[in-house]
């Protein structure tokens, strides 16, 4: 797994997302073969981790701390420009 991978899912974790969860029951034929009877698809929403934003703002604060005032605007434009991309991608599932 890359490392832009391992970010990516901590920032998703950190931030919360929704996922599908899927449950299936099965039943038996005259010949006792499986047959799916009914399934379920519920939408579920995964709140925001503490844990994973702790992580993510120590592993970040070194960053930060050395930037000028115009280098953190620009820092927090580009990440709300990622969150926004992130909530597409999330509602298009």
């Amino acid at each position: 797994m890359k490392q832009e991978d391992l970010k990516s899912a901590l920032l998703k974790k950190a931030l919360g997302f929704s996922c599908d969860e899927v449950v299936e029951e099965y039943s038996f034929d005259e010949q006792g073969k499986s047959i799916l009877s009914k399934r379920k698809v519920t939408k579920k929403f995964n709140p925001p981790d503490l844990n994973a934003l702790k992580v993510l703002m120590e592993e970040r604060q070194d960053d930060f701390s050395n930037m000028t005032d115009g280098q953190l605007l620009a820092e927090k434009t580009r990440l709300l420009q990622e969150l926004e991309t992130l909530n597409k991608k999330e509602r298009k599932k």
